[in-house]
């Protein structure tokens, strides 16, 4: 924690010199303010939760200010029927709220979007009704929460609800940077991408759930204690709504943007009391900056700010927009592949090597059969290649074997190993990666990281390096939302075999790269299997790719094999051709056109 805090310092310096400037300025005001900025405190501690589970995972919760309720309900019992210390007391709190974030986490399962906020913000009206038959301990009997010893005033609560902030936004820090930390942004990016790079979904969202909890209790703690007798109107669903509102416009997902949420949905009010000026007016407002901030993205007004100073400094330094200076992670020399040592690159298999068969795969749609009794294997070391006009049935083909589709029959082995019985995460975890034909990639992220976290393990600097230069990807330290789509495929295609993969599919990878990037692409692609000790499964339409990366191609049609063989054999097949071109038929009157089969 302590190593967190430091280099959190570090980074951030600018931004903690004007944090301590505040704190400093809050200390010389008057004690009814300072009463208020703990407030916004604890506020923030709410938003930065809402930051968690939106911001960072995409998931709509309108129910946090519930979950400071249980924090604060429980830390009041303790208060009314133990002699804890005011820290003990919090920290329990926060962690009374997980099991209601871990339930409302199992609904994010299968609901999104606005069908996720009507759950939530039901669980926020049904746990008002809980409050009301079940009031705060200690509130009929004005039994108050007791501070801290040493923290009693108002300018020592505030100095400590400071601290508590800063701890648990630097233990924050340090869950952000763990392999599961990285999956809430992998899915809100993609939650199929996320799957296929062998993380569990429910997972990642119930952690989401659970993290975002236990934030919201330790706020709602600080809250019983800013107080003293707790009373439920603090804990209202509009409350969780307005939170969520403010939370979105500032962009909470930020530690920055979430003390600035705080402060406005607690000292603004104070204000418009001052001013005069109807506090129904405060909502109004945040609704319309909701929608202002939402049209142009999540982020929320500050991420746009970020990303503002990000281009700024981009055109002052005269490069390209999200790259930051620092040191080389490689040395140049350690970065050069070694081309006389086919097994330099090979990795450690993340699951049995061996060759994928497909035997008899068969999917419908309902009336649609999308594939037929497909058979066809693909080989450690060696690129097989999958064509076959739109529609044909290759990407469902890749959903099958990947585990996002169940096939109506037919058998998919690995190493001899049927894969029916796993999930797609298992599947990846055992070493079946898969790219998608819309880059996936997370733009948060830097190329390294990306690299990193796709590979699900520790790769040292010179492996790395090596990797993207073998696929002649940006520098590590380069961020993704700053290279163009064409190149985040071959990012993505890197953290693949990075990854130890036994069979990599690749869906596409050359779409949207120009004439002399694919010939470099297929000459990589080709070299893949002895370097990384892996098999291909390559869908493409470019047939340069196609002739010059694979050893055996497979042609579908209509879902089924119309025919399997060498590129040179199959390109020049009849059937394959008709099925490309259209096979041509006359009509009455002596008029050609292209039969049914033509499809691109």
């Amino acid at each position: 924690m302590l190593v967190e805090l430091i280099d959190l310092t570090k980074r951030r310096s600018p931004f903690l010199l004007l944090a301590a400037g505040a704190v400093l300025f809050v200390l010389w005001l008057p004690e009814f303010w300072t009463f208020v900025f703990i407030g916004g405190l604890a506020t923030a501690m709410v938003a930065l939760s809402v930051g968690v589970v939106y911001g960072r995972t995409g998931m709509v919760s309108l129910c946090q200010f519930s979950f400071a309720a249980v924090g604060v309900w429980v830390m009041a019992w303790l208060n009314v029927n133990t002699g804890l210390p005011f820290v003990v007391m919090l920290v329990l709190g926060g962690f009374a709220a997980v099991p209601f974030g871990l339930v409302i986490g199992l609904l994010s399962l299968r609901l999104r979007g606005v069908n996720l906020a009507v759950a939530t913000l039901g669980f926020a009206a049904a746990s008002l009704v809980v409050l009301r038959r079940n009031p705060f301990p200690g509130s009929f009997s004005n039994q108050a929460i007791k501070r801290p010893t040493g923290f009693v005033t108002e300018n020592g609560y505030f100095l400590f609800s400071c601290i508590v902030l800063a701890t648990v936004v630097a233990a924050l820090a340090m869950i952000s940077r763990t392999r599961a930390g990285q999956g809430w942004l992998a899915v809100r990016q993609s939650e199929r991408a996320t799957a296929s790079l062998g993380l569990s979904v429910a997972r990642v969202k119930l952690t989401a759930f659970s993290v975002g909890a236990f934030i919201a209790g330790i706020g709602g703690g600080l809250l019983g204690g800013q107080n003293g007798v707790v009373s439920q109107r603090s804990f209202e669903p509009f409350d969780s709504l307005l939170i969520f509102a403010v939370s979105v416009l500032v962009g909470a997902r930020f530690v920055d943007g979430a003390l600035g949420a705080g402060l406005l949905g607690a000292v603004l009010p104070e204000l418009f009391r001052k001013w005069g000026i109807p506090l129904d007016v405060a909502p109004m407002l945040f609704g319309i900056g909701v929608i202002s901030v939402l049209s142009k993205g999540a982020d929320g007004a500050h991420g746009h700010m970020r990303h503002a100073w990000s281009e700024w400094r981009a055109a002052r330094q005269g490069g390209p927009q999200g790259s930051t200076p620092s040191e080389d992670l490689e040395d140049p020399a350690a970065a050069t592949p070694d081309v006389a040592n086919p097994e330099a690159l090979i990795l450690t298999p993340s699951g049995p090597r061996g060759s994928l068969e497909l035997e008899g795969l068969s999917v419908s749609y309902g009336a649609v059969v999308a594939l037929d009794q497909v058979s066809l294997d693909v080989r450690r070391g060696e690129v097989h290649g999958l064509i076959g006009p739109n529609g044909a049935g290759k990407s469902t083909l890749i959903d099958a074997v990947a585990g996002f589709v169940s096939p109506n029959s037919g058998v998919v082995r690995l190493a001899g190993v049927d894969l029916a019985p796993y999930s797609v995460h298992r599947r990846a975890r055992m070493g079946v990666r898969r790219t998608f034909q819309q880059g996936r990639a997370i733009e948060e992220m830097t190329v390294g990281d990306y690299v990193q976290f796709a590979a699900g393990r520790a790769l040292d600097t010179g492996t790395l390096a090596r990797i993207l230069r073998f696929f002649d990807c940006p520098e590590a330290r380069k961020r993704i939302s700053s290279i163009d789509v064409a190149t985040r495929r071959l990012v993505e295609v890197a953290g693949c075999v990075a990854a130890g993969a036994s069979i990599v599919m690749l869906d596409e990878p050359g779409a949207g790269l120009a004439e002399t990037e694919s010939a470099a692409l297929a000459a990589r692609i080709s070299e893949v299997p002895d370097r990384f000790g892996c098999g291909v499964l390559l869908v493409e339409h470019d047939m340069e790719i196609v002739r010059t990366a694979c050893d055996r191609l497979t042609v579908l049609d209509f879902g089924s094999v119309v025919a399997s063989g060498t590129p040179e054999s199959v390109l020049s097949d009849q059937v394959v051709i008709a099925a490309y071109l259209g096979k041509p038929t006359v009509e009455a009157g002596g008029v050609t056109t292209s039969g049914a089969g033509a499809k691109r």
